[in-house]
């Protein structure tokens, strides 16, 4: 039988395309430039000198054609985050498992299709964390055009991304990673790639985001967390946002002032420019963390502006020249530690139409979710901050080192992968995931999956222990999100609360602290 292969962040795969379908090609140089932030120049690396890179826009059912030029001394692949893929495995850009890295001064062309989706997506590097400087929007119209939305047509569409701007070695970066130290910052986060005027150094208007918008119009913000491993509150000051979709599935629309964005995760919401006065206001984006004693890092946050056209020209003029931000309305932001808005925010979403939930769950898969420990060799105590790293099931991920994941497992030479792993179905131990009981291991984790069998998996958190919150992304597939709760997960109990009727439909899952959240989808795209 044809076996479906997931690694844990899942591996997944490109549709025919539709009539009148057209091919949207695009170059990516990859390369090291020096971008000056917050007075400094710092080399960097990124696609076509941008920071963010360039927006891939296409509509329903388009081929798209991406030839990759790495002029950057790093092995990296890209990866489209959200999209299915569907029976098109190699071109999903998962270094190492569909593919191996492209190599400095070599080339690569990824060939997909975009049918049968349509809202915002994006594309990343998925080689370590070069996806923090390495990421762009892919924004997918319906093929029919913006009048069949189903939601107000807007005047205009803009793309928000949310990320954070890093002055260290991204390659030092994951060496501090894999070596269990967890603590590296960046320095500043950022919107559309522009740090704000919070900052040392920046403090000016200038070095912020500005949307200029018109009063009384309406106006679509596909917002993308490009962020490492933060999730981010983003509110605007006397405005409130209308959610649509997210992670490019329509859901029922949702009023709110505050947006709650796990990384990877995709928010489209409408913004009426309605406010009086017509001035400026600022859109902030704040980083979220986990309440002590969980070490605390430093406040994350940053400003842009909406900026009416109808606002004081001269007034304005002198704004954007110097540092003076009087005249600019600020939000109150939620706390960071307030696990109550993401909680909340992501149980609000419900699909736009009723969704045919699989009743007959094939597999049932429990997966704990924490910072492990492991010893170094010749160490006595495994159980210290410089030897923590992330795992399932207390297994760590650890990728091949020769030959990817699915071409071993095509070839049928699964044997050649040394560290291979069956990815357990449960914790070692059942109780309340307050501690790592034993050493957590290293491993090549894969959980082989029958063709379009229904699977559900539930994620759990530490209840107890010093924790984050994980959010946790499906390659190639979309999900139904059945339910989310605080605490321990309860197979008796916790079973009555899942949404069998309309359940948002997602790529990315944000699991919250101190709790658990319960998936299912079907493995209907299996690899070659």
């Amino acid at each position: 039988a044809a076996m479906a292969v997931l690694v844990m962040f899942f591996v997944a795969a490109a549709l025919a395309a539709a009539g009148g379908a057209e091919l949207v090609e695009h170059t990516f140089v990859v390369s090291q430039v020096k971008l000056n932030r917050l007075c400094n120049d710092t080399l960097v690396t990124v696609v076509n000198g941008q920071f963010p890179g360039p927006a891939i826009e296409v509509n329903e059912g388009d081929s798209v054609a991406v030839q990759v030029v790495n002029k950057s001394p790093y092995g990296l692949t890209i990866h489209w985050h959200g999209v299915k893929l569907q029976l098109n495995c190699w071109a999903d850009g998962a270094g190492m498992i569909t593919q191996c890295p492209i190599q400095p001064n070599k080339n690569f062309t990824y060939r997909f299709d975009v049918a049968g989706q349509k809202g915002t997506l994006w594309w990343h590097a998925h080689v370590g964390s070069l996806r923090a400087s390495i990421h762009g929007a892919l924004i997918i119209r319906p093929r029919s055009g913006a009048s069949s939305y189903p939601f107000p047509k807007p005047d205009k569409e803009i793309p928000i991304v949310i990320g954070e701007w890093w002055e260290m070695d991204l390659d030092q970066l994951d060496k501090n990673l894999r070596n269990g130290y967890h603590l590296d910052m960046p320095r500043a986060a950022t919107i559309n790639g522009k740090p704000g005027d919070l900052y040392n150094c920046s403090g000016t208007v200038k070095d912020s985001n500005i949307v200029k918008v018109e009063h009384g119009k309406t106006y679509l913000l596909r917002i993308v967390n490009a962020a490492l491993s933060s999730e981010y509150y983003l509110k605007i000051a006397g405005h409130k946002f209308t959610v649509v979709a997210a992670d490019a599935n329509y859901v029922k629309p949702y009023i709110t002032d505050v947006i709650a964005i796990a990384p990877g995760e995709t928010v489209d919401a409408l913004l009426v420019t309605d406010a009086h006065p017509a001035g400026r206001y600022y859109m902030v984006a704040k980083a979220s963390q986990s309440p002590k004693p969980v070490p605390q890092i430093p406040l994350f946050i940053t400003r842009g502006i909406v900026q009416y056209s109808e606002g004081p020209r001269k007034e304005e003029e002198k704004a954007l020249s110097d540092s003076s931000t009087s005249s600019i309305m600020a939000p109150e932001m939620p706390d960071e530690h307030d696990a109550a808005t993401s909680f909340y925010f992501h149980g609000n979403l419900t699909s736009l139409q009723p969704q045919p939930v699989p009743a007959n769950v094939h597999e049932h898969l429990f997966y704990a979710l924490d910072g492990g420990f492991f010893c170094r060799k010749g160490e006595s105590s495994c159980n210290n901050d410089t030897n923590m790293m992330g795992m399932v099931n207390n297994v760590s991920f650890q990728l091949p080192t020769t030959t990817p994941l699915l071409q071993a497992h095509y070839h049928g030479n699964m044997s050649s992968i040394g560290t291979l792993r069956e990815l357990p179905d449960r914790a070692p131990r059942m109780f309340n995931y307050s501690e790592t009981l034993e050493p957590t291991s290293k491993a090549t984790s894969v959980r082989r999956l029958r063709y379009n069998a229904t699977v559900e998996i539930v994620f759990q958190s530490p209840v107890l222990a010093d924790t984050y919150a994980n959010p946790m992304h499906l390659h190639g597939h979309d999900f139904l999100v059945l339910a989310q709760g605080f605490g321990q997960y309860n197979a008796e109990t916790d079973v009555a609360t899942y949404n069998l009727v309309d359940p948002p439909v997602r790529n990315t899952v944000h699991v919250p602290l101190f709790g658990w959240a319960a998936v299912r989808f079907v493995t209907n795209n299996p690899g070659n």
